[in-house]
């Protein structure tokens, strides 16, 4: 499979074969269960105190008084302790020692990678993701992308490629969110747009565009290539990025 390397006015500066695993087969399977073992990773445990709902001095009236045996407050009829009774304990609280962490074999890590790359560059698939973009894909910049430091010259370049339609559908996405996440640090939600993959360090003037994610190869991952678990993201690779990519 070859693909064109752009300049940053969007012409094309020449033609470059690229790695193997662009050729992969497309595994929807396995790069949800890659992306899911991911996230599982950044879980934390929780679960109740071992005493909550039974610190009471509550206790049973036995047999003989035509009540059922659950323990009773002095002085009092009233249940305490048991999960039917008001301010009792939980009846399967959360537990600490439960497994959050699921696990994935490593050639099956490996060949999600893989596919999440391949899928990248399946126009159908970027499609069906929502995303907006003119020309073919995969879009492949020259170098120089790399050591762009103004935003505004991102912005050109991506526009010369025919990419930056996606982040202005990204930016008109931008929502409060429902529920409770809004006071949690989580208030509003927005679309994914592209992900750029640099060589050695992240293009750090592309960090503030909407819905945009800026890795290294070394940094690149299935949950960039496949947010949400659905791959097909649109990605911006540099030359040097897709070089590098044969390593991995």
């Amino acid at each position: 499979m070859k693909a064109q390397v752009r300049t940053l006015e969007g012409g094309i500066a020449k033609d470059i074969e690229l790695p193997e695993l662009f050729s992969e087969e497309y595994r929807p399977d396995l790069i949800k269960k890659a992306v899911m073992a991911l996230q599982s990773t950044r879980r934390q445990a929780h679960g109740s105190h071992p005493y909550a709902g039974i610190r009471s001095s509550a206790v049973g009236w036995g047999s003989g008084r035509g009540s059922s045996h659950v323990p009773r407050i002095r002085n009092g009829s009233r249940a305490a302790k048991v999960p039917q009774a008001k301010g009792g304990r939980e009846a399967h609280p959360p537990k600490v020692a439960k497994i959050l962490i699921k696990e994935i074999n490593q050639k099956e890590k490996q060949k999600a990678f893989r596919s999440a790359v391949a899928a990248s560059v399946n126009a159908e698939l970027i499609k069906g993701r929502g995303h907006n973009f003119d020309g073919p894909v995969p879009v492949v910049l020259e170098d120089k992308f790399e050591s762009i430091d103004k935003t505004t010259d991102v912005i050109s370049a991506l526009t010369a490629a025919g990419v930056f339609h996606d982040i202005e559908r990204a930016k008109e996405s931008r929502k409060v969110r429902a529920g409770r996440g809004k006071m949690r640090g989580r208030r509003f939600k927005q679309r994914k747009s592209l992900l750029i993959v640099t060589s050695d360090s992240p293009l750090r003037a592309a960090g503030n565009l909407a819905g945009v994610d800026v890795v290294t190869v070394d940094q690149l991952n299935v949950e960039y290539l496949a947010p949400g678990m659905l791959a097909g993201r649109l990605t911006v690779w540099t030359e040097s990025a897709i070089t590098r990519l044969e390593g991995r």
